[in-house]
């Protein structure tokens, strides 16, 4: 009992970290359009708020993975906590747009190592049969940052400040380090791991390229980094089939049970990460609510689908992964479905009814797509699979903002009025997000018929 008390707080401890992450990410989308005000940017550059963040994350995760073979996780997670509660202290008294992402920076490279170290914990000290229930309840501390991040973001920067949102965060992180203080084992390590730092760098050039572009397709210099992106992509991808000690492996990648679940994890993250910037700026700008009813509208959805995730991992722990992440997925598609119809209709009301159905659906499948990808790959593989897994969740979030933002500054300098603009940018980016979620439930359907995720 007492090593699951352990294990319990451990999770916990580095929930806590990550949870604070996601918390500020969805908490600063409903500022955007105050933020263009004050700062004088556009949707493309205010986004780089999540993106810097969601970056230097995906860049982190990898190098967390080499990290966690070198050093004690204790020390890590200490590290950790310390730089998030630098870039909350710097964000708190930013000035200006410059120093608001630097501290986003500092709290990315937290959050880098803190959420793969969540799960390199739960994956390495939790028994198999109830690997489920405490994925869900990982998972939970992370998911349920959205339910109250837009009204938290909300009802700060409208009765007082956005400088506000990191302050109150503070005592969750002195929170965090007592926890883990306490809970975190001192794993042994292998000391003999070296770092390769030219599939770091390779890896760094290629998310920064891909995201320079999507940010601004038309430009002749983002061109250019794409090129060279891509080609850094190629190189990467050559370290880690030949290198003696590569960042990530990508042997996972043969497994198909591991594939399927990764791919679509990774379009129900597109959607949580892409709708948390769509709603938002459609309910402020074509609606003409503020920023703090901006935020009500997420709680009700948000919420059902934090909820959910320990209930769901119970759920595959006795009846398998095939029924809750068919029927998550068939849910979540018919949600936005309705999502889109609120948003033609302009009404509030059913904009929140699809977001509380398409939230249901993410609930089901979102962490039982992890869990059925882990499960489905040898011990030996978890260092690389999380790895996987947690880099290219947060690149893809970070993919997913850049480009329904992209499309929504196209939209809204092609139509006479911002809000006539807006209102289309959503449409589009909605039905992007829409052709993600039905493509990622086909081929769950298609695979369970061939052979079953466990």
């Amino acid at each position: 009992m007492n090593k699951q008390l352990h294990l319990l707080a451990a999770v916990i401890a580095t929930g806590l970290l990550s949870f604070s992450g996601v918390l500020i990410e969805t908490a600063m989308n409903v500022t955007f359009p105050i933020l263009i005000d004050q700062f004088h940017i556009n949707p493309s550059t205010v986004q780089w708020v999540t993106t810097m963040y969601l970056l230097v994350i995906a860049i982190m995760v990898p190098l967390t993975n080499f990290l966690l073979k070198k050093f004690a996780i204790k020390p890590l997670f200490i590290i950790a906590n310390l730089f998030f509660i630098l870039g909350l202290t710097l964000d708190l008294i930013a000035p200006n747009f410059t120093t608001l992402l630097v501290g986003r920076f500092f709290q990315g490279f937290g959050t880098g190592i803190g959420l793969p170290l969540m799960f390199h914990i739960i994956l390495n000290f939790a028994p198999l049969a109830k690997r489920g229930l405490m994925m869900g309840i990982g998972t939970l501390t992370t998911s349920i940052a959205p339910a109250i991040g837009p009204t938290y973001g909300g009802l700060l920067t409208t009765n007082y400040s956005w400088h506000y949102i990191f302050l109150f965060l503070l005592p969750v992180l002195v929170v965090s380090l007592i926890i883990g203080l306490y809970a975190i084992p001192l794993q042994k390590v292998n000391t003999a791991s070296t770092l390769d730092v030219a599939h770091l760098a390779s890896l760094a050039i290629f998310f920064t390229g891909m995201l320079m572009f999507l940010n601004e397709p038309t430009q002749l210099l983002n061109i250019g980094l794409l090129m060279i992106g891509l080609l850094a992509g190629g190189y990467s991808i050559y370290r880690a089939n030949s290198s003696a000690e590569p960042l990530l492996r990508l042997n996972v990648f043969k497994n198909r049970a591991y594939t399927t679940a990764l791919l679509s994890f990774l379009a129900i993250q597109a959607l949580f990460l892409g709708g948390s910037f769509i709603i938002p700026t459609f309910i402020q700008i074509s609606l003409g609510y503020n920023a703090f009813i901006a935020g009500v509208v997420m709680v009700p959805g948000a919420l059902v689908s934090a909820l959910l995730a320990p209930v769901a991992g119970r759920l595959l722990d006795q009846v398998g992964a095939k029924k809750p992440i068919i029927g998550g997925l068939t849910i979540t598609a018919l949600g936005v479905v309705i999502l889109i119809l609120a948003c033609i209709e302009q009404s509030i009301g059913l904009l929140i009814c699809a977001h509380v159905i398409y939230s249901i659906g993410t609930g089901f499948a979102y962490s039982n797509l992890m869990t059925a990808g882990m499960n489905a790959i040898p011990t030996a593989e978890y260092g690389d699979g999380s790895t996987v897994f947690n880099t290219l969740q947060q690149f893809i979030g970070a993919v997913a903002t850049t480009v329904v933002a992209t499309i929504i500054t196209i939209t809204q300098a092609y139509y006479a009025t911002l809000s006539t603009g807006t209102s289309y940018g959503t449409l589009i980016g909605l039905g992007c997000l829409l052709i993600l979620i039905v493509a990622a439930l086909l081929s769950c359907v298609f695979f369970f018929k061939k052979a079953p995720l466990k």
